[in-house]
């Protein structure tokens, strides 16, 4: 195993120990699933049963699975000493967040194509803008982020 995945595998554990914690003081349930996946650490945070629990940590649009990001990579980055790209997914939010931005890019480069000229789409946060250019790239056309958060957007450009 390369020190780069050790150190990947070791970023998830610490925001394993962190979430574990926050699960308990907050009295949740939920089975915590560590990973690495395109040269980052993902950790999922996923219901043990039937719970809606978890799901208020990820709140309306995903702001509170976001804000829990940034401290368990907080956490991580206190313990490693080095900043973390770390993705943390509750309740499958992200995943099924994935397929609905792709199937929205898919529409986006539908649209593109049909009418030869740029589609701008609403704006949305870093992760959601990755998927929506990885799907546009996949398809064969380019796209661009433009604008400035928390109103940055993906513009699909035309062949």
């Amino acid at each position: 195993m390369s020190d780069s995945a050790k150190k990947l595998e070791a970023e998830g554990d610490v925001a394993a120990d962190f979430l574990e914690e926050l699960l308990d003081i907050l009295d949740m349930d939920g089975d915590i699933d560590i990973s690495v996946e395109a040269g980052r650490a993902k950790v999922a945070v996923v219901a043990d049963g039937p719970s809606q629990d978890l799901k208020r940590l990820v709140g309306p649009d995903g702001e509170v699975l976001e804000a829990l990001q940034d401290l368990t990579r907080l956490a991580v980055q206190s313990d490693t000493g080095e900043v973390s790209r770390l993705m943390l997914d509750i309740a499958d939010f992200r995943a099924g967040r994935r397929e609905r931005l792709a199937e929205q890019a898919r529409e986006a480069i539908a649209a593109v194509r049909e009418s030869g000229a740029r589609f701008a789409m609403a704006p949305m946060n870093a992760f959601e803008r990755k998927v929506v250019h990885d799907v546009v790239l996949e398809a064969g056309l380019a796209s661009e982020s433009e604008g400035e958060d928390p109103q940055r957007y993906v513009v699909v450009l035309p062949s």
